[in-house]
């Protein structure tokens, strides 16, 4: 994951802040404010100012000092955030776009893929996984 530092705090979403806590709690067994703020590239201040308010909402457990818990309702969102950013990363890399831009694109995309174009977009992805011949095609019309 690479840094966000060009982002101010008003643009990253809560979608953002649960993907990184339940990428932290994986990696290292717990999310502190710290890190949040290091992987999303903005202030200590607005990262505990969000999850505040995402322990209002019963999306995580906060407590100062201690880091932070993902709730039940938590952790199913993020995972589900983490499962769209797979299957868009996934559906991109067929067409041997560049990871730079993929990551990009992927990090604009995520958040305004409706849930029906997310479940073609999942049919698509599976079949260009099990057709190559699908993807052979596929590519060729792209003059790859």
């Amino acid at each position: 994951m690479g840094s966000h530092a060009s982002r101010t705090s008003g643009s990253v979403a809560k979608d953002d802040y649960l993907e990184q806590i339940l990428h932290l709690i994986e990696e290292k067994g717990y999310a502190r404010p710290v890190d949040i703020s290091q992987r999303l590239g903005i202030s200590q201040a607005s990262v505990t100012n969000m999850l505040q308010r995402l322990d209002s909402e019963g999306l995580v457990k906060h407590e100062k000092y201690r880091g932070t818990a993902l709730t039940p309702e938590g952790e199913q969102i993020a995972k589900a955030i983490m499962d769209r950013h797979e299957l868009l990363t996934e559906f991109l890399r067929f067409f041997d776009i560049n990871e730079e831009t993929i990551y990009r694109d992927v990090e604009g995309m995520e958040h305004h893929v409706s849930r029906a174009t997310l479940s073609a977009l999942r049919a698509v992805t599976e079949t260009l996984r099990e057709n190559p011949e699908f993807r052979r095609q596929v590519l060729a019309r792209l003059g790859k």
